[in-house]
This record gives C-alpha cells, sequence and structure tokens, in this order.
C-alpha cells in the first residue's frame, strides 16, 4: 500500500487523539490544546484563502518562538501553500533579497520584527501584511487575533502530493548570499519520523523551544513533537535565567540549541542557584560546531541531563548524523566525552560516506581527511530557482550525493568527526591543521569565552593559526591574558606545526541567529590585503 506523505498529518493525528491535552504553552501565559491549536490553524487557513492565497503560493514567517509561528506554519501548510521562515535577526535588505527571491505573496510577522518588513513593503511583492499586534506597529499591519477571531475554521483544503514543495527555507550565508532549500512534504515527514526515532520522542515529552522554529523547522520539530502529541513550550528567545525557570516550572524533559547555549546555561549556573530539572529527566541535543568536551562533562556529570550531538544541514532536514550511540560509547570511558561530540553515524534509511577529491570512501583509520556526502530522503529537492547550484551540490565529486563541503575524519566504529569547513582548513607549510582542535585546546583555557581560529596569511608558512578571543572578563583591552601566554598554552598541548602564534582579543564573534561562527568575515577581513587565499579548497 502506497499512502502520500503529507506534513499535515503530524497536526490531524495530534487532534483526533490528543484533542483535549496540552499542545502549546505560550509566552503570553495562556495555554492551547490540541483542539484549539488546530483550531486556530483553521482559522487562518481560511483568512490567508479568503486573501487569494492558494496551493503553491509562498507565505513567510518573522517570528521568535511563539505559538503563532506554530499557527501560522500550519494554517499555511493546510492550503498547500508553501511555509518559508525567516531568521528574525536579519535586516531588511535581507529580508528584501529573500521575499523578492521567493516571490512571497504573504507574511506574519511578530510585533517586534514587523518594523523590518515595512521598511522594505515598496519593494517586495507581497500584498498580505499581518502581525500578532497592529496596534504595536507602524504601517497597515492587520491583527493576528482580531482576523481568526473574526474567522470560520472552515477552509478549502486542496489535493496535495508528496512531492509538492511545503517549505523554503533560507541558509545561514555563512559561504555567501543565502539559498532558498526546497523541501517537499515527502522529505520533511520523513525527516521527521527520523527525528522522533534518533530523539527518542514521546508523547509524554515537553519540548523547551530554545531552537529557532525558523532554523529548517525547528529541525523537524514543529512536526515530530505535534505528531506525538507532546508539548511545546514557546520562548521569544534565548534566556538563560529563563530556561532554567521554565525546565523547573513546566517539567521540560527536552530541548535542542547551538552549542553557545549551553555555555550560557553553564556560566548561569555558576553565578546562579538554580533547579536543574523539574519531574522529568532532561536530554538536550546540541548542532553546529561541536561543544568543548568540557561543556559536555558539565550538561551530564553536574547538570544531570543526557547529550547527544547531531549533524547536518539545512539541505539535509538537518539529521544525517547522531552521537545517540549507546552502544558505541563506553559510560565509563574517559574517552566518552571525546566520542559525544563527534558527529557520530548516520540516521536510519542514510548512506553517509566521508570521500576523498576522487569521490572514493576514506579508510575508517580516523586520520584520513574527506568531504561528507549523503544520501537520504530528508534530503533537499534543490535550491529555489537555482539549477545550477543544485547541480554542483549533488554531482560534483560523485553523482547523486549531497556535497555538505565538510571535511571529517572517520574512526573504526564509523563514527564521523568533523575536521572544518573546506575552506576552513589551515594549510600551513604543507601540513594541514584543523581549527577545530586548536580551538578545543584554546576552549580549555579558563581565560577564554569564546574563541574562533582561521588561516591567517604568513610570508614562511603561506597559512598560519589565528584565533580571535573574546577573553572571560569580557573586555579585549585588559584581557586576564597575553597573546604570548596563550601562545605558550597551545605549545604545552600541541604539535609544534600547530601552535596559535597570532591572538587578537575582541568583543565578540559574527555569529548565525543559531549560533554558528561565521568565519568567513574574520577571513574576509584578515586577508583583506592578499591576493588570494593559500590552500584555499
Amino acid at each position: 500500500m502506497e499512502v502520500p506523505l503529507l506534513v499535515t498529518d503530524f497536526l490531524d493525528r495530534a487532534r483526533k487523539y490528543y484533542g483535549d491535552e496540552e499542545a502549546i504553552v505560550a509566552t503570553t501565559g495562556e495555554r492551547f490544546t490540541y483542539d484549539e491549536f488546530g483550531d486556530r490553524a483553521d482559522r487562518l487557513s481560511a483568512v490567508l484563502q479568503e486573501r487569494g492565497i492558494e496551493k503553491g503560493d509562498r507565505v513567510a514567517v518573522l517570528d521568535p518562538n511563539t505559538h503563532y509561528h506554530l499557527e501560522s506554519a500550519y494554517g499555511i501548510m493546510q492550503l498547500g501553500a508553501i511555509h518559508a521562515p525567516l531568521n528574525y535577526r536579519l535586516t531588511p535588505e535581507d529580508y528584501e533579497y529573500m521575499l523578492n527571491d521567493a516571490g512571497v505573496t504573504a507574511v506574519v510577522a511578530d510585533y517586534e520584527y514587523a518594523e523590518k518588513i515595512e521598511a522594505i513593503r515598496d519593494e517586495v511583492p507581497t500584498e498580505t501584511f499581518i502581525t500578532n499586534d497592529a496596534d504595536a506597529v507602524e504601517g497597515d499591519w492587520e491583527d493576528f487575533d482580531a482576523l481568526i477571531e473574526d474567522a470560520e475554521p472552515d477552509y478549502e483544503r486542496p489535493e496535495m502530493s508528496e512531492d509538492d514543495v511545503i517549505t523554503i527555507n533560507y541558509t545561514s550565508g555563512t559561504t555567501g548570499d543565502p539559498k532558498g532549500v526546497m523541501r517537499t512534504h515527502r522529505t520533511e515527514s520523513l525527516h521527521a519520523q527520523l527525528v522522533t526515532i534518533h530523539h527518542e520522542i514521546t508523547d509524554d515529552d515537553v519540548y523547551l523551544w530554545t531552537l529557532p522554529m525558523f532554523h529548517v523547522n525547528g529541525w523537524g520539530h514543529i512536526y515530530a513533537i505535534t505528531g506525538m502529541g507532546a508539548k511545546h513550550v514557546c520562548t521569544r528567545g534565548v534566556d538563560a535565567g529563563q530556561i532554567f525557570t521554565d525546565i523547573a516550572t513546566e517539567d521540560v524533559s527536552f530541548l535542542c540549541c547551538a552549542p553557545t547555549v549551553l555555555s550560557l546555561l553553564e556560566e548561569y549556573r555558576e553565578e546562579n542557584d538554580v533547579e536543574l530539572t523539574g519531574d522529568n529527566p532532561m536530554r538536550v541535543t546540541a548542532a553546529g560546531a561541536a561543544p568543548p568536551e568540557s561543556i559536555i562533562e558539565t550538561v551530564e556529570e553536574e547538570f544531570g541531563w543526557h547529550f547527544r550531538q547531531l549533524y547536518g544541514a539545512t539541505e539535509t532536514g538537518p539529521l544525517i548524523g547522531t552521537s545517540a550511540t549507546r552502544r558505541l560509547i563506553d559510560e565509563d570511558s574517559e574517552r566518552r566525552f571525546a566520542l559525544k561530540k563527534r558527529q557520530g553515524i548516520a540516521p536510519l534509511a542514510t548512506q553517509v560516506e566521508v570521500v576523498d577529491d576522487e569521490g572514493n570512501e576514506v579508510p575508517w583509520d580516523d586520520e584520513t581527511i574527506g568531504e561528507i556526502l549523503v544520501r537520504g530522503n530528508q534530503v533537499m529537492e534543490g535550491y529555489w530557482e537555482k539549477p545550477e547550484e543544485t547541480d554542483e551540490a549533488f554531482n560534483d565529486k560523485r553523482e547523486g550525493w549531497f556535497h555538505t563541503g565538510d571535511l571529517a575524519v572517520v574512526n573504526d566504529d564509523g563514527m564521523i568527526a568533523i575536521q572544518d569547513r573546506e575552506k576552513d582548513i589551515i594549510i600551513s607549510g604543507g601540513e594541514n591543521i584543523s581549527s577545530i582542535e586548536l580551538e578545543d585546546t584554546l576552549f580549555d583555557h579558563d581565560a577564554v569565552s569564546d574563541v574562533a581560529v582561521i588561516p591567517s596569511p604568513s610570508e614562511k608558512w603561506g597559512e598560519t593559526p589565528k584565533a580571535f578571543v573574546v577573553p572571560s572578563n569580557d573586555d579585549p583591552e585588559n584581557p586576564p591574558i597575553s597573546p604570548d601566554e596563550l601562545t605558550a598554552f597551545t605549545r604545552e598541548k600541541l604539535a609544534g606545526y600547530k601552535v596559535v602564534h597570532r591572538v587578537e582579543f575582541v568583543d565578540e564573534l559574527p555569529k548565525t541567529a543559531t549560533g554558528k561562527i561565521q568565519k568567513y568575515e574574520l577571513r574576509e577581513e584578515e586577508w583583506d590585503e592578499e591576493e588570494g587565499m593559500v590552500g584555499q579548497g
């Protein structure tokens, strides 16, 4: 039997079996059951349909992790329209590019960010503008709650195919202009099932939204948590104190985040008396750059939370790697934290290989570096209206595989460990140096709060490592350690050719909304006066 895989099935299932159960804890203090959640989504579908939105139209959502985002996503997708969530930390110019690129017909924007859309509304094709607090927004905006209060929950749901594009997610732009990643009902549905399995999501989970919903549809959790009938606890961004409060008062059992969030929680706990759990045991999944082993140790040994690392990209759902491998990690081993920070093994029904420049799989020797390639049902359909970029992403070294651009090694258990992005590898005197290894070493020093290491031009070596360091006292003019002392520290820990000889103290590092350090900005500044970059690519 073959039944279409549709993202609308997730809310439909929750309404059928968990209608009276609490679905959403809103940032406003309101609480909604799955019946109420579904009714509000239905009314928004009717509102949008009345304004001419139909199957295939693009509707953008600019919202932090509130209940309006969840209602909007399903209200849009129930019409067969394409949900296009936007990063709320971008500029009006960024939104102008994205709304024009996707040909967005309608926008649902949170009151705190609507002004960024208002600033460019005459430059985009958008015709419908909805916000959750029209009184707080300048310009001609319709009020979300007033609209759905006046609407009936009746709309016409079109026939949909699992191969229809249902979301467009823009990449975070760490390597250039954002690209619209097209994801179908099928890719989203199968990815959500993988997330449910590998994150061990059950109907009694209480999920805290510390991860942006705009980021690959909250790593698929807008579907997985909903479909399982679990509970969403919404937020308006990352606030360490509020996270601990929510964990204790709402009995949170699961959250996902960037490693930087774990660092914030560790720092907050050191200075405040907090409850680390409620009535439920806690687990956490991190993704992006792997956190330092010391952070994982703190999370597991001091917080008492179960940690796992996720690996992926916007193009892949994101899940294409996980360190949730209980049989491969000895919990009594001193190496367990080093293993848990690895990007891990492929999830079910997914092929992941690390290959050399000719497309051949590298040996599982934990030394030979290659690029990570992936095949799986959760991988994107392609880039929106960018056929050449799509072709390159799928056919560079090996035809029909998505090329991640991440460089990694594989241990004898098949567990992947990323060494760098291709452009971030430092090639000094012919030797490949992993900036991640250098960053991990520097993180071990108490004077280092945050760090990014990039290649810096060197007359002698071609490139040499340079560290941009946020000092622990947040004062780059008067740091608690000197550059020479940090160099000496790395000399004690690393092989001679890996020693960091250049250090620059900074207030902060450029990052995306999901916590990825934008090293390309640092590289561009560092190499501004050079004709090229030795060893790049």
